[in-house]
């Protein structure tokens, strides 16, 4: 079947290249440092952040084809799908893990993908963990017939290569880039994008020690091969995936309150903390620019899972 093209940027009208805005925070300032952020938040109101970047070549992908994705019960990535499918008019699926969910009221989270026309399956915890297997995208394909399958968290090649425009707005701009990483793909992209003489940081939001590869891994499938200047800083999980400590709180709050910025807690808070960290620990040489990216807003419906649910 033959399928008019779809052109999500044309129709969305996202904010790209997105603001970039300099803090006066003492705390870089008195080490030489400049501090910016790079407000990927305000790029679409329904497809913020990283969301619009990971998912604009995938639905392009698409053409208008049923979307099926994964995710868990508050998963963002589950909600920006669910808003591209009813703004850009085609059928969404979302696979969500834990089939107890089934005999419950939806939460706010699920209930907003509901009203967007996102049609919820429930799967049980175990058929989740393999939900990338062969044999799973078989059967959901049968059970399904033609859908364009989307991972989790939205990360694949399409993604990376999406993620790397992010990288070339912040050519010329910035020494290093900062991201918060769930799954991977912005992370990739990012990298990709960046100048020689550039470098991409990424700050794992949950313990596990695997996205080096998962990375790697990425970049092979989106761009042939390592691509740019990356590294990890592995501990700012604060125990991982959508937990915290009072003391991350309590900076959150802090930078809020010095910056007139609403801080989300899962990704952004982390990476906010691991900079200042890090400049303190004297890792950015004095004259150095340092961009955190800003990849989300704090206006989820809910708690989050204890898991990856993007």
């Amino acid at each position: 079947m033959n399928r008019p093209p779809l052109h999500p940027e044309t129709l969305l009208r996202p904010r790209v290249p997105s603001p970039l805005q300099e803090v006066r925070d003492d705390r870089f300032a008195r080490r030489g440092i400049t501090l910016l952020l790079k407000r990927d938040d305000l790029i679409h109101p329904d497809l913020p952040g990283n969301k619009w970047r990971k998912l604009a070549l995938n639905l392009e992908a698409a053409a208008g084809r049923t979307v099926l994705t994964f995710g868990g019960a508050y998963s963002n990535h589950l909600r920006a799908t669910a808003a591209a499918g009813r703004l850009l008019g085609f059928p969404t699926i979302g696979m969500v893990r834990g089939d107890e969910l089934a005999r419950r009221p939806l939460n706010p989270s699920l209930a907003r993908c509901a009203a967007d026309g996102m049609r919820l399956h429930f799967v049980d915890r175990s058929a989740y963990r393999s939900k990338a297997s062969p044999e799973a995208l078989e059967g959901l394909l049968s059970l399904f017939g033609d859908v364009e399958v989307i991972p989790e968290g939205g990360s694949n090649a399409l993604a990376a290569q999406g993620c790397a425009a992010l990288g070339r707005e912040l050519r010329g701009h910035t020494d290093v880039a900062a991201v918060a990483c769930g799954t991977g793909g912005t992370l990739a992209g990012l990298a990709a994008g960046l100048d020689g003489g550039q470098r991409a940081l990424g700050v794992p939001v949950l313990r596990g020690g695997f996205l080096g590869t998962t990375v790697t891994e990425l970049q092979q499938e989106a761009f042939g091969g390592p691509a740019g200047s990356w590294s990890l800083d592995e501990r700012f999980a604060f125990g991982g995936y959508a937990r915290t400590t009072p003391e991350l709180d309590a900076f959150a709050a802090d930078f809020e309150h010095r910056h007139g910025l609403p801080v989300e807690r899962v990704y952004v808070a982390k990476l906010l903390f691991a900079l200042t960290a890090l400049a303190e620990e004297g890792a950015f040489a004095p004259g150095s620019r340092v961009t955190g990216v800003i990849t989300g807003t704090p206006d989820a419906p809910g708690p989050q899972e204890s898991s990856v649910s993007r």
